[in-house]
C-alpha cells in the first residue's frame, strides 16, 4: 500500500508538472498563431522564437506586487483562483493517457494517477466524476466575482453561471450517445470499444482499415459538444463573462499578479481537459498506427503520441477559432445553448437509442 501511495504521489506531481508546462507553451503558441493570422510576429524577444516567453511570464506575475482593494471580502477573493486552479487540475487525475501499464519492478501502473495497483484498470465511472468536477469549477469564477464587491465582476460571474447551467445540459446530453454505443462509463473501455470493428451484418460496405471512432456515428453530438466546451471553458466567441468591451475584465477584474495568474491557468487547464475528453470519446484516444520497424521502446510510447498529437489538433483549433470569430451578444449566447444545442443534443440521443436498439 505504501509503495502504491508513493507512486500516485509521483505521478501527481508529474501530471500537474506536464499539465502547468503544457498550460504555459499553450500560450505562447496561441500568441504566434493569432499573431501569424493578424500578419503580426507574436513572442520573439525572449529566448529563440520567443520560446522563454512563457517563463519570462511566470517569472512576472510572480513578482508582481498582489494588490487586494479595501472592499472586497478577502477570505472568499484569495480562495476563489485557488478553487478554480485546484478544480481544474483536478479533473485530469481520471483521464487515462495510454492503454498500456509500465513495470515499476514488481509493480506495474498505468499511465493515470487514479490507475488500480496493478496499473490494469482505472475508475468506472471516471466520466461523472470528470464532468462533475467541470461543472463545479465555475464556483472559483461566481465567488470571485461575488467576493469582488465590484459591479462589473459580480455581472461577469453571473454569466458565467448562467452560462455555465445553460451549456452543461447540451454538453452531457452529447455524451449520452457514446455511452450508449460503447455500454460504459470508464474512459479507457470507451476507447477500447472504439477499436472493435463494426458489426458486420449491417455495415459491409465500411472497409476494415477505416477508423472506428465514436465521431462517425456521432456526429451531431460532435458538433454540440463542441460548441458547448468553448462556452464552457469561456472561449471567444462565448467569452462573455470577461468581455473587455463590457465589463472591463469581468469576474478577475481587481485580481492582479499571481491570483490572476491562477484564474489564466485554470482556463488553459480546463481547456486541456475539454480536449482530452473529446480525444477520448470521439477520436478514440490513443489509437493510431504503429510502425514495426521502429524499436520496441518508441512502439510502447507510439499511443501516448497519438494521443498528445490529437489533443494539439484540438487546442489548435482552440486557437483559430479564438483568430477567427467574433464574440457573441448575451442573449444570442443563451438562445443559442436553449434553442438549438439542446434540441440537437436530444434528437442526437433519441435517434441513437432507436439504432442501437434495431440494430440489437
Amino acid at each position: 500500500m505504501i509503495t502504491y501511495i508513493a507512486i500516485a504521489a509521483i505521478k501527481s506531481l508529474v501530471f500537474i508538472h506536464v499539465l502547468l508546462g503544457a498550460v504555459a507553451y499553450t500560450v505562447w503558441l496561441e500568441r504566434k498563431v493569432v499573431g501569424r493570422m493578424q500578419n503580426r510576429w507574436g513572442p520573439t524577444r525572449v529566448g529563440p522564437f520567443g520560446l522563454l516567453q512563457p517563463i519570462a511570464d511566470g517569472v512576472k506575475f510572480i513578482l508582481k506586487e498582489d494588490l487586494t482593494p479595501p472592499h472586497v471580502y478577502k477570505p472568499l477573493f484569495i480562495l476563489a483562483p485557488v478553487l478554480a486552479v485546484v478544480l481544474a487540475l483536478t479533473s485530469i487525475a481520471v483521464v487515462p493517457l495510454s492503454g498500456k501499464a509500465i513495470p515499476i519492478g514488481n509493480w506495474s501502473t498505468g499511465l493515470q494517477v487514479t490507475s488500480a495497483p496493478n496499473g490494469t484498470g482505472d475508475i468506472n465511472i471516471a466520466l461523472l466524476i470528470l464532468l462533475g468536477v467541470s461543472s463545479i469549477a465555475v464556483y472559483g469564477i461566481a465567488l470571485a466575482g461575488w467576493s469582488s464587491n465590484n459591479k462589473y465582476s459580480l455581472l461577469g460571474s453571473l454569466r458565467a453561471s448562467s452560462q455555465m447551467i445553460s451549456y452543461e445540459l447540451s454538453l452531457g446530453l452529447s455524451l449520452v450517445g457514446v455511452l450508449i454505443l460503447a455500454g460504459s462509463f470508464s474512459l479507457r473501455e470507451i476507447v477500447e470499444a472504439q477499436g472493435r470493428p463494426y458489426n458486420t451484418a449491417h455495415f459491409q460496405w465500411i472497409p476494415a482499415w477505416f477508423p472506428h471512432w465514436y465521431i462517425f456515428p456521432q456526429l451531431i453530438a460532435f458538433f454540440v459538444y463542441l460548441i458547448s466546451a468553448y462556452a464552457e471553458t469561456n472561449r471567444i466567441p462565448f467569452d462573455l463573462p470577461e468581455a473587455e468591451t463590457e465589463l472591463v475584465a469581468g469576474y478577475h477584474t481587481e485580481y492582479s499578479a499571481m491570483k490572476f495568474a491562477m484564474f489564466f491557468m485554470a482556463e488553459y487547464a480546463n481547456m486541456f481537459t475539454v480536449a482530452c475528453v473529446a480525444t477520448l470519446l470521439f477520436f478514440g484516444g490513443w489509437q493510431g498506427p504503429v510502425p514495426q520497424f521502429l524499436p520496441p521502446v518508441a512502439q510502447a510510447l507510439m499511443p501516448l503520441f497519438w494521443f498528445a498529437l490529437k489533443i494539439f489538433v484540438f487546442i489548435f483549433v482552440y486557437i483559430w477559432v479564438r483568430g477567427t470569430l467574433p464574440r457573441f451578444r448575451y442573449d444570442q449566447l443563451m438562445a443559442f445553448g436553449w434553442k438549438v444545442l439542446l434540441p440537437l443534443a436530444i434528437v442526437n440521443l433519441v435517434a441513437t437509442s432507436l439504432v442501437v436498439a434495431w440494430m440489437s
